[in-house]
């Protein structure tokens, strides 16, 4: 059995997918490394979602995915960039998944991290600024979770230099009731974010970065970094105090960081987690024994996958997400909020299929099969 599949160059090839699944099985949560997968939402595909439109959630599919990712061992890293926050999912939605996700944790027993940010607004002054991380530092702390330090659009607009992004900072980590992890998100994944900690040179905001976290000592449980560089996360790891994890953001160079070296390894929060999670839970805890090797054969295979997911517009890896989700048959649609099922190309989103495929990623592989034939069907492509 084969199907047609497009690609890049415009040509059909044909390709015959896998029959087996990869077997991996839930388990425990890894010991050695903390692991959070950046979850995806659900959009309720009978919404009004078109761009600008408030944000509608399935939220039944929404929290049946977290489950999932809590069944295998994993952590939950709720309202991030992977959740659309900013590109389709607004403050009062991101709120009620906080509220919904985090209450779904304590049912289950799962661990699960959120993230505060300004994005109720666009634009402010630094108080005004302060004043929406502060509304959205509540709602996190309120829901027992984990706060996460989101990087914020408009700081990265108002901000004079590094001082402004240390006293605004430091203001909330002074204030936080338990430690944070701090976001540095880069301009591939977010172009608004370009200079964030006060310099567009990256040597000097890491140097804000960790003078702000020194000045706070017991604040800040880490970092999350997603600078798509391996060296310069090594670079700002080793410099940390002790006590303070680094978490990689880093969805192109995962496998190395996560197994790190001589001096130190990372922990992860990925978005490249939702769509890898049972895979990414099964190779770290190969981690737990001593079996480096052994993870490094489970998860270095992935990266082709990833790099394609999350190829320049980085922003949109999103849509290749939800569309293995669909595929895998965690939701039953391929529809994202904001309409972004659009912003990416066929061919694309045939090349996830066909690399997650080869991986053993969907769960039951005729239905991916059957759902990407539909796909092309309804792009004219006889498949």
């Amino acid at each position: 059995m084969t199907i047609r599949l497009p690609g890049a160059d415009g040509r059909l090839r044909l390709y015959e997918p896998r029959r087996e699944p990869l077997a991996v099985r839930p388990g425990a949560p890894p010991v050695s490394r903390t692991v959070f997968a950046a979850a995806h939402v659900v959009a309720d595909p009978y919404a009004d979602l078109s761009p600008g439109a408030p944000a509608a959630v399935d939220w039944d599919a929404t929290l049946a995915f977290r489950r999932h990712l809590w069944s295998h061992g994993l952590g939950v890293a709720e309202a991030m960039d992977t959740a659309q926050r900013g590109m389709g999912l607004d403050w009062a939605g991101a709120a009620e998944l906080i509220r919904r996700s985090a209450a779904e944790a304590k049912a289950v027993g799962g661990r699960i991290a959120c993230g505060a940010g300004t994005d109720q607004i666009t634009r402010g002054t630094l108080d005004g600024i302060r004043a929406a991380y502060e509304e959205q530092l509540a709602v996190v702390e309120e829901s027992g979770a984990q706060p996460v330090l989101m990087a914020s659009r408009a700081l990265a607009e108002a901000a004079r230099g590094p001082e402004d992004y240390l006293e605004l900072y430091g203001h909330l980590l002074r204030q936080s009731a338990r430690p944070v992890i701090l976001h540095w998100l880069g301009p591939m994944f977010d172009p608004a974010l370009a200079g964030y900690w006060g310099s567009p040179d990256l040597d000097t905001a890491a140097g804000a970065f960790l003078e702000l976290i020194a000045a706070h000592p017991g604040k800040v449980d880490g970092v999350k970094v997603s600078l798509l560089h391996a060296g310069r996360e090594i670079a700002l790891r080793r410099r940390l105090p002790p006590g303070v994890r680094c978490y990689t953001g880093d969805d192109f160079h995962y496998p190395e960081l996560i197994a790190g070296d001589d001096h130190g390894f990372s922990h992860a929060l990925l978005g490249v987690f939702d769509p890898l999670g049972p895979l990414a839970a099964e190779a770290v805890r190969l981690l737990d024994t001593g079996d480096t090797e052994g993870f490094r054969a489970l998860l270095d295979p992935t990266v082709d996958l990833a790099r394609h997911l999350f190829s320049a517009p980085t922003r949109y890896y999103k849509t290749g997400v939800v569309f293995l989700a669909w595929l895998a048959g965690h939701q039953s649609h391929f529809t994202l909020l904001g309409g972004l099922q659009s912003a990416r190309s066929l061919p694309h989103l045939a090349r996830a299929y066909e690399l997650a495929d080869r991986l053993g990623l969907f769960p039951d592989p005729q239905l991916a099969e059957t759902r990407m034939k539909t796909l092309l069907t309804l792009y004219g492509v006889t498949p």
